[in-house]
């Protein structure tokens, strides 16, 4: 009787995330920029809330959303994981190691941020100082970038943003974390978008765990969209609750990454 032909196993196929199977697309060249010595970082909430105003040009904001409206954006589930908040959006999401790094230094990002070449001017933080406010020192960031497009009637709900480890690219790697998100308005009132603010609610506890207990009472922080606007947020255990409101005419535009320090 002839010995029974043994089965082959086959190794279960790896699933790849949708930031590893797309490809990086070819981005619009980050011109024209507004000069560095023309931007600033403006504090709107101590240790929390950070933004640049004018940080990209209009010309460049609108070519990009001209760029970002080709690429093949995917809506949100109208059901949410568990425990997840409530988002209605499109949204692309890539592995970019490249863009970041366009996005960190071609614009002066990183001299805003680290205060590197800057010296010591009056008004102006100290790199201590810097390092301090981020976490850490401040090494790039976060490659995973994400492109939303809030139309009419989309919005996020009430949420905390955590803080993810990672390995940046570099030669060598470089071991990270993420310590603050950063969000750049590529619309506004401008353009014609009509709600959309990113709202803070510091008269809640920092995320500590996510509880989002209560504590004193405190007025929201409402961060009106501008057109090429960088918002900067710590997020983490540190992270207020915030939320993004409905959009009610036009469209909201934004790219999205973080600030990596190093482990």
């Amino acid at each position: 009787m002839p010995a029974k032909a043994k089965s082959k196993v086959v190794p279960p196929k790896r699933t790849k995330l949708a930031t590893e199977a797309v490809s990086a697309p070819n981005w619009p060249a980050l011109q024209p920029l507004i000069p560095l010595s023309d931007l600033s970082l403006e504090t709107l909430l101590p240790d929390q809330i950070v933004v640049i105003r004018n940080f990209w040009t209009s010309t460049l904001c609108r070519n990009y959303v001209s760029f970002l409206s080709t690429l093949p954006l995917v809506t949100t589930p109208g059901q949410p994981k568990k425990g997840d908040a409530l988002r209605v959006n499109d949204r692309y999401e890539v592995n970019d190691p490249a863009f970041a790094e366009q996005l960190w230094s071609s614009t002066g990002l990183d001299i805003l941020v680290t205060g590197t070449k800057r010296g010591d001017q009056e008004g102006v933080m100290t790199v201590d100082e810097r390092k301090k406010l981020w976490c850490g020192q401040v090494c790039g960031l976060n490659p995973r970038i994400r492109i939303y497009r809030y139309g009419r009637g989309q919005f996020f709900d009430q949420h905390y943003d955590e803080s993810n480890t990672i390995v940046l690219p570099t030669t060598p790697p470089t071991p990270a974390k993420t310590t603050w998100t950063l969000l750049l308005y590529l619309t506004g009132s401008a353009t014609g978008c009509v709600g959309g603010e990113t709202v803070f609610y510091p008269g809640l506890d920092p995320a500590k765990g996510f509880s989002g207990k209560s504590s004193a009472e405190t007025e929201p922080v409402a961060v009106s969209l501008e057109v090429g606007m960088a918002l900067l947020h710590k997020h983490g255990q540190d992270c207020l609750l915030h939320e993004g409101r409905e959009v009610t005419a036009g469209e909201k535009w934004v790219i999205r990454s973080d600030l990596c320090v190093r482990r």
